[in-house]
C-alpha cells in the first residue's frame, strides 16, 4: 500500500492506494500554511495510516518548481514550502521512501497510468485551480525542463502588459486560474457594484448567476472562458499535442467544459492559420478523467515506480 498526498493552496487531499491505483480510503483537511504545522500534519496522517496498513512509500503532489532530489524552489501559493527539501523532511520524519511531484505533472502522469491518455504519447494536461499549472508529456515522458519549471503555463501573459505595475497581473495565473482568476475577478466586479459584497468561491454559483442574467457574472464568465481559451490555443501552437486534457475540480462541470469548448472553437475559426489546420493538426480539448483524484494517483505512481526501479537495479 501507498500513502498519497495532494497538497493544494486551500486543502490537502490524502489517501491509501494500492499498486493498481485503487483508492482504498481517503480524506481531506484544510492546508496549514505554517511549515512546521503542515509537516507535522502530514507526519501524523502517515503514522495513523501505518497503524492499519503496511505502507511501502509516500507520494506527494504539490504546486511549485521541484528539483529531482525533492528540493522545492517554489511552492505555488504555499509560501512556507519555498526552499525546503520536502522529500528529505518526510523521509526523516516517517522513515518511509517518499517521492515529490509537481501537482500538474502528477495529474498528467495519472492520466497516462489509468486515465484519458493511456494510448497517447504527446499531450498536455492543464490544471485549473489556485493557479494554472501544466504537465507536458513528450514521447510518453514528462518533460520537466532544465530546472523543473516546465509546465508553468500560468506564467504566460495574455493581456496588455502595464510595466508600471506587477506585470504578472497580465498572466494566466491572474486571469485563467479558478481561484487566482475567476473568483478574484468576480469579487472585484461585485465590489464595484456593492462595497459590502462578500466573495463567492464556488464556480457553479457564479455560472448559475450568469445563467440567470446577472450582468457581473455574465461579463466575468465570458472573459474567463476567453482567457483560458487563448492560453490553450497558444499551447496548441507551441507544442502540437495530440490532445489537451483539462484538469482541476472545475473540469467536472459539464457546462464549463461545453462553454470553454465553444469559446475555443470560436477563436480557432477566427485565427486564419489555425482554422486552416482544424481537422488536420489542431488538438481536441477534453476533460481529464481522474479530476480531483489525479494528484493522489500521479504522486503514488511515482513512488511506486521509484521503488520498482530500485528493486530491479543490480545488487539493489
Amino acid at each position: 500500500m501507498y500513502i498519497g498526498f495532494d497538497i493544494g493552496g486551500t486543502n490537502i487531499k490524502y489517501g491509501i492506494l494500492n499498486s493498481l491505483g485503487e483508492i482504498i480510503e481517503k480524506g481531506m483537511t484544510p492546508t496549514n500554511h505554517d511549515r512546521e504545522l503542515l509537516l507535522s500534519e502530514l507526519t501524523t496522517i502517515t503514522k495513523e495510516y501505518a497503524q492499519n496498513y503496511e505502507i511501502n512509500g509516500i507520494g506527494i503532489s504539490v504546486p511549485g518548481i521541484i528539483q529531482k532530489d525533492g528540493f522545492m524552489l517554489t511552492g505555488g501559493a504555499i509560501k512556507s514550502l519555498y526552499g525546503i527539501n520536502l522529500k528529505d523532511e518526510m523521509e526523516l520524519r516517517t522513515g518511509l521512501p517518499t517521492a515529490i511531484e509537481n501537482d500538474a505533472n502528477a495529474a498528467a502522469i495519472a492520466e497516462k497510468w489509468i486515465g484519458n491518455a493511456i494510448e497517447i504519447d504527446n499531450y498536455l494536461c492543464v490544471v485549473l485551480g489556485t493557479g494554472m499549472g501544466g504537465g507536458i508529456v513528450i514521447n510518453g515522458q514528462i518533460y520537466r525542463g532544465a530546472h523543473g519549471m516546465a509546465g508553468e503555463f500560468g506564467y504566460m501573459m495574455t493581456h496588455k502588459v502595464d510595466v508600471s505595475r506587477n506585470i504578472e497581473e497580465s498572466s494566466l495565473n491572474w486571469t485563467g486560474a479558478v481561484v487566482g482568476g475567476l473568483y478574484r475577478q468576480y469579487y472585484h466586479a461585485l465590489l464595484a457594484k456593492d462595497p459590502s459584497a462578500q466573495p463567492i468561491t464556488d464556480a457553479s454559483e457564479i455560472m448559475l448567476r450568469a445563467n440567470s442574467g446577472e450582468l457581473e457574472a455574465v461579463n466575468v464568465m465570458s472573459q474567463y472562458y476567453q482567457d483560458v481559451a487563448v492560453g490553450i490555443i497558444n499551447l496548441i501552437g507551441a507544442f502540437d499535442p495530440e490532445v489537451i486534457l483539462i484538469g482541476g475540480g472545475i473540469s467536472a462541470n459539464k457546462e464549463f467544459m461545453k462553454n470553454l469548448t465553444l469559446t475555443i472553437n470560436d477563436l480557432e475559426e477566427k485565427h486564419e492559420s489555425i482554422n486552416y489546420l482544424k481537422g488536420k493538426t489542431i488538438a481536441p480539448v477534453i476533460p481529464a478523467k481522474l479530476r480531483n483524484d489525479a494528484g493522489l494517483l500521479g504522486a503514488v505512481y511515482q513512488i511506486k515506480q521509484k521503488l520498482l526501479e530500485k528493486i530491479s537495479l543490480p545488487n539493489g
